[in-house]
């Protein structure tokens, strides 16, 4: 038998990180996408802040709280298979922390962008005459194939993100689950084996 309890399990600081990546990301594809001999230069800044994002990241999941290191991020395959069984199952997931899939899906993103800033410090835009700060130190031929890496990547990182907004719209409705609400606030629906309370609480009568 077990119930949910909502419980503090994200800090302020991997909130906070977590909301300014997003900005960071979304406003850098944006000037990408819709990048003008102007605005071009934001998108290397936008860049740059992510990878300064990144950076902190790697720091915070060594010696950030529990669950956001990346011990808790990669998945054991059991957990995995448990957790593709009940993907569909109505209720929330109830893991203090990331899901084994959640955790998955978290270092292939976290992967992808570190892929996307590192080819965008060598890549180049032939059409507005924008080259990356460090894409001198290489060949023109290697600094092509970087941009077409930079550019295909990009294309990953939609689909990844996709699949994210999909998954949290997907756990709102049908497993009953606030996930942007988790990253807002701090606190999550925690799944709590009431037959373990129980035996406590037997012992602390005896």
């Amino acid at each position: 038998m077990s119930r949910y309890q909502t419980v503090p399990v994200w800090d302020a600081v991997t909130r906070v990180w977590h909301w300014l990546l997003a900005l960071t990301v979304i406003s850098g594809w944006l000037l990408g996408e819709f990048r003008t001999f102007n605005l071009i230069q934001w998108h290397f800044y936008a860049g740059f802040c992510t990878g300064g994002l990144l950076l902190f990241r790697i720091l915070w999941g060594m010696t950030g709280p529990p669950p956001v290191r990346f011990a808790a991020l990669i998945p054991k395959p059991r957990a995995l298979v448990a957790d593709l069984r009940g993907f569909f199952r109505r209720e929330p997931s109830g893991v203090a922390g990331h899901s084994p899939l959640g955790g998955l899906s978290v270092l292939v993103m976290l992967t992808l962008l570190i892929v996307q800033v590192c080819t965008g410090l060598f890549a180049e835009d032939d059409s507005l005459f924008h080259e990356g700060p460090l894409s001198d130190t290489i060949s023109s031929a290697t600094v092509r194939k970087v941009t077409s890496i930079h550019r295909q990547n990009s294309n990953l990182l939609l689909i990844m993100f996709g699949l994210h907004i999909s998954v949290m719209v997907f756990y709102y409705f049908w497993k009953k689950e606030n996930l942007v609400r988790a990253m807002l606030i701090g606190r999550k629906l925690v799944r709590v084996d009431l037959s373990r309370h129980d035996e406590k609480d037997g012992q602390s009568r005896d």
